[in-house]
């Protein structure tokens, strides 16, 4: 099989010649910029003087490129907007180097300069009139959302302040999606996943406004899962004006890129904790759940993507619902949290989601197991999850600045061991 005819087979749970891989296809299935130097330097495909660029910058993700993919075994590709989460793009690279010593390549707008406290602040759309968006502590690996709440008047709250990011894709950016999803489907064969953005309902990686130079409206973390509740119905129409305008953005993404793409992200909002959901199936059914089905409805409807939901944590409780929402793809499948062993979520949803996900654990195993534990690890993964297809391995979520290179090399012996 070709990596594109393998991941649609495993998507449409169909035994695949061998287990799919993904990295680096969308922003929650990466690998930190560190790593990708480190493990191009061990292939042999970087020297000295070579710099991986940060694509993702808010959590300091390294490009993925083709020679990389080629070497490890990778199945999928990203289509990716113009503009990162700083809503600024990627282009005009400048060299940086990392708090652990790695030198990269930053866009332009990339603030590079420390504060007074060692910090790097990094601002909206490169514009340091304002406030910082986001900080990289002094030593850290990655950004941390600042709160620019302002003062909450709850009878004078405007829809329209916490609307402000979403908007009619503009004309500039369909043509990038239509330019770049033909390249990417005509030159190369790898599986393609679109990362949708504006569908995600209160994914509280965007709520603080990263990309918005002074954002209003419910900005803090805190607030507004407060707001879920207290203000429930203010959230509400909030959702009921994004899903309108989301509707309308993939009926023009559709017009620009067919069907060339083979899975859209169009959710990363988290419901889950290490212990279980910290909502309620009620509440996701309430508040949640009408937007999902109305998005994957009309892309199951009008096209043969395959959707794909990423939610951290313990969700089982949840996953019926999820199912019932429409969703196809689930990731990042963290079998470290309660209730999501492996084997059990294989027997109980396997001929339903496609675990995107779950191959291997980044809170401690992929870290700080030795080799020999991360290869025991993977195999035994791919040995539940591979089984009638319905699995694209990944790492579950992005593999973390200072994983061991032999820990990360010992994860791909075990998967092309698996080939055999």
């Amino acid at each position: 099989m070709t990596p594109r005819e393998r991941v649609r087979a495993a998507i449409n749970h169909i035994q695949p010649d061998h287990v799919p891989v993904d990295f680096g296809s969308t922003m929650v299935t990466g690998i930190s910029a560190s790593v990708v130097s480190k493990v191009r330097r061990e292939l042999g495909l970087d020297g000295p003087g070579d710099h991986v660029r940060v694509n993702e910058p808010y959590q300091m993700l390294g490009e993925i490129n083709d020679d990389f993919r080629e070497a490890l075994g990778i199945d999928c590709t990203g289509l990716l907007g113009t503009k990162n989460m700083f809503g600024f793009e990627n282009r005009d690279w400048k060299e940086w180097t990392m708090f652990d010593g790695t030198p990269v390549l930053v866009p332009e707008l990339f603030n590079t300069q420390p504060d007074e406290n060692g910090d790097i602040p990094m601002y909206a759309q490169g514009d340091t009139s304002f406030p910082p968006a986001a900080k990289m502590p002094n030593g850290g690996f990655y950004f941390d959302s600042t709160v620019r709440q302002k003062p909450v008047d709850d009878n004078n709250l405007n829809v329209e302040d916490n609307l402000e990011e979403f908007g009619i894709y503009p004309d500039e950016e369909l043509a990038h999606l239509e330019k770049e999803s033909e390249r990417l489907y005509t030159t190369t064969d790898y599986a393609i996943a679109y990362s949708m953005g504006g569908t995600a309902f209160g994914d509280i990686a965007f709520v603080p406004g990263p990309a918005l130079k002074d954002p209003k409206g419910i900005r803090a973390v805190e607030e507004w899962y407060v707001s879920t509740v207290i203000r429930k119905e203010y959230v509400r129409e909030i959702f009921e004006r994004q899903c309108e305008i989301g509707l309308k953005n993939l009926a023009l993404v559709k017009e620009a890129v067919g069907e060339r793409i083979d899975v859209i992200f169009v959710t990363g909002a988290d419901f889950g904790t290490q212990r279980g959901p910290f909502i309620s199936p009620d509440a996701y059914r309430d508040l949640y759940q009408p937007y999902h089905k109305r998005i994957n409805s009309w892309i199951h409807e009008n096209t043969k993507w395959k959707v794909f939901i990423h939610s951290c944590g313990g969700i089982r409780p949840l996953l019926p619902d999820i199912i019932d929402s429409g969703f196809d793809v689930l990731n990042p499948v963290q079998c470290s949290a309660e209730g999501m062993e492996p084997q059990k979520l294989k027997d109980d949803f396997g001929d339903k989601l496609t675990f995107w996900g779950g191959g291997v654990d980044t809170q401690q195993t992929l870290p700080f197991g030795t080799p020999e534990d991360v290869y025991e690890e993977v195999s035994h993964r791919i040995r539940i999850f591979n089984k009638d297809g319905g699995f694209v391995f990944d790492a579950i979520h992005n593999v973390q600045a200072g994983t061991p290179v032999e820990n990360f090399m010992a994860m791909i012996r075990a998967i092309k061991d698996s080939y055999k």
